[in-house]
């Protein structure tokens, strides 16, 4: 690593705080000239912000900064860039780590640096530091952020759960910590939830390479787009199953909300994308951790959309539809993972497939299938 060019930031995120202090901690001393900068949002309530810049002999200087619009995440953002932008100008600092606070999802940081490098810095990487032995009980948590004293604003309503998912699928290499409590199912676990992030132990000094390894911003936005996705495969090691179900028909608005309750609980965590009879139009987006369920519309089927208006789709999109095209149905389809230790295969594969449509209701066409019911007017409220 030198010090011409763009000044390399790397962004460290992570629920589990310890693991994530040691990542920033141990990359401090791996790259002499580093610096790690991290802003404190649990002064929140308070009105501010405190942010700390440090190098490896520990704090150099604390200062505080105004909440932006009573959000603590957007007095980050309002803050972030400008101090990247002074210690690039000042040309000392070989490696800007971010050390992110607990419940800040890195993909909103990540863009937020991209577009504002202008040539004085750039983005090398986002790592996500873990305790293997705490995957399973965060993961499973579905108390509200505010409740764990977490929450990045008012409005926060994220549960403990689903921010740490995304802190962890997002990210291209885990950090994972060394634990005496880490049991080969909580690697198992791990491995399936991110199967393509590279994994790097803290303590075996590849950290520096892997900070500097690169980042492309558009192409992670892509890989958690629910049409795109790059979801987990089939897999069942060490009592930890990931199970992918895949159909070509459309489910029953009804049973499938009265199926929701079970469907949530039946794995630590779901996600994927689905096909609605009665919305045949919209790719909806199923996202379900901790016991609670985010469903969105995420746009068109491309089948939906007449031959121009494919060119205006990202290039992602129209390759993922090509790649999963049906000659009747098109891109529509089910495509839901769920993966947990202990996950009963059978019941949830029998419960799934009751929620689709019948060959009589398939055969009698569009004119009698379900109209709106509670699991639409939920996607309603949620659009």
């Amino acid at each position: 690593m030198t010090p011409e060019g763009p000044m390399p930031v790397v962004i460290v995120g992570g629920m589990h705080a310890d693991a994530r202090r040691e990542t920033v901690a141990r990359l401090l001393r791996e790259v002499p000239g580093s610096i790690a900068l991290h802003h404190d949002l649990s002064t929140g309530p308070a009105g501010t912000v405190r942010r700390s810049i440090r190098d490896a002999t520990g704090t150099t200087t604390w200062d505080e900064t105004p909440l932006v619009n009573g959000c603590a995440c957007c007095a980050l953002r309002e803050d972030l860039v400008p101090e990247l932008e002074r210690l690039a100008d000042a040309g000392l600092t070989r490696l800007a780590v971010v050390d992110l606070w607990d419940s800040v999802e890195p993909r909103g940081m990540a863009e937020v640096i991209a577009s504002h490098g202008d040539g004085a810095f750039r983005l090398t990487n986002v790592l996500t530091a873990v305790d293997p032995a705490l995957v399973l009980p965060c993961l499973s948590n579905g108390d509200d952020l505010a409740e764990a004293g977490l929450a990045a604003a008012p409005t926060d309503q994220r549960t403990v759960g689903d921010a740490f998912a995304r802190q962890l699928e997002y990210a291209p290499v885990l950090v994972v910590s060394d634990s005496a409590e880490t049991g080969l199912d909580d690697l198992a676990l791990l491995r399936q939830l991110n199967p393509v992030a590279r994994q790097v132990r803290v303590t075996d000094g590849r950290l520096a390479a892997a900070a500097v390894a690169g980042f492309d911003v558009a192409a992670a936005a892509a890989a958690q787009h629910p049409a795109c996705a790059r979801l987990p495969h089939d897999c069942d090691e060490e009592g930890v199953s990931t199970l992918v179900w895949q159909r070509r028909r459309p489910f029953h608005a009804g049973r499938l909300f009265e199926a929701l309750e079970d469907l949530c609980c039946a794995a630590a965590r779901s996600r994927g994308r689905f096909w609605l009879a009665d919305r045949p139009d919209s790719l909806l987006a199923w996202d379900a951790a901790g016991g609670a369920l985010c469903v969105e519309n995420a746009g068109p089927w491309m089948a939906s959309l007449p031959d121009a208006a494919w060119e205006m789709m990202p290039a992602e999109r129209r390759t993922a539809a090509a790649l999963d095209w049906h000659p009747e149905h098109g891109d529509r389809c089910q495509h839901l993972v769920f993966t947990s230790p202990d996950l009963d295969r059978a019941g949830l594969l029998s419960l799934l497939d009751s929620c689709l449509l019948t060959d009589d209701e398939l055969a009698s066409g569009p004119e009698t299938w379900p109209r709106p019911t509670g699991f639409c007017q939920l996607l309603d409220t949620a659009a």
